[in-house]
């Protein structure tokens, strides 16, 4: 009975992903601008350069986030691979928290690991990105947090490239993305 389950759960994941994939253009240009990721006049709590702790109930985040935002960061949802706006792009600049703002990656630790989500191999710093383990679908696995806001990002694996071996699995919709000047 196991096998025949496990069998149906990996059908529905490939087919799933297979009808997800078709069609999707593959624009690897962030267009982006500063301007409307470094302000969100309905966040209160959204700030790029402060780095204190905050502890906001998710009533609150429910009123400034959007649904889908808060449905990933506050309930711990996944976005669906391969539609993020993120998992393959290559521009250069810096990531953030889409709830708080909090610097999270720089886009030199970015990698392609073809897994469908955003991936780096290295956090900014060690305060930036907090863990827990995470249970929730049957297997081990670790949460990555926002070390400011408590907003869930992804996941970390152990499966990157040197020099940490790490694989930062990050969910797009997560993240807000300045682009370097150029």
């Amino acid at each position: 009975m196991k096998s025949k389950f496990s069998l149906l759960f990996f059908l529905t994941f490939v087919i799933t992903f297979a009808f997800q994939a078709c069609g999707q253009k593959k624009d690897k240009t962030i267009k982006t601008t500063t301007a409307n990721v470094i302000s969100k006049p309905n966040n209160p709590y959204y700030s790029n350069t402060d780095t204190s702790k905050i502890n906001i109930p998710n009533s609150e985040w429910k009123k400034v986030l959007p649904a889908d935002v808060y449905a990933v960061m506050r309930e711990a949802d996944t976005e669906r691979p391969f539609t993020g706006k993120y998992w393959d792009a290559d521009t250069k600049g810096t990531y953030y928290c889409a709830s708080c703002g909090n610097l999270l990656f720089k886009s030199t630790a970015k990698f392609a690991s073809s897994c469908g989500w955003p991936s780096f191999f290295e956090q900014e710093n060690k305060k930036s990105i907090v863990f827990r383990e995470d249970n929730s679908i049957g297997m081990e696995r670790i949460e990555a947090l926002c070390g400011r806001c408590g907003g869930h990002l992804g996941h970390l694996f152990d499966d990157g490239p040197k020099p940490t071996g790490k694989r930062y699995c990050m969910n797009s919709i997560a993240l807000d993305f300045i682009p370097d000047k150029m």
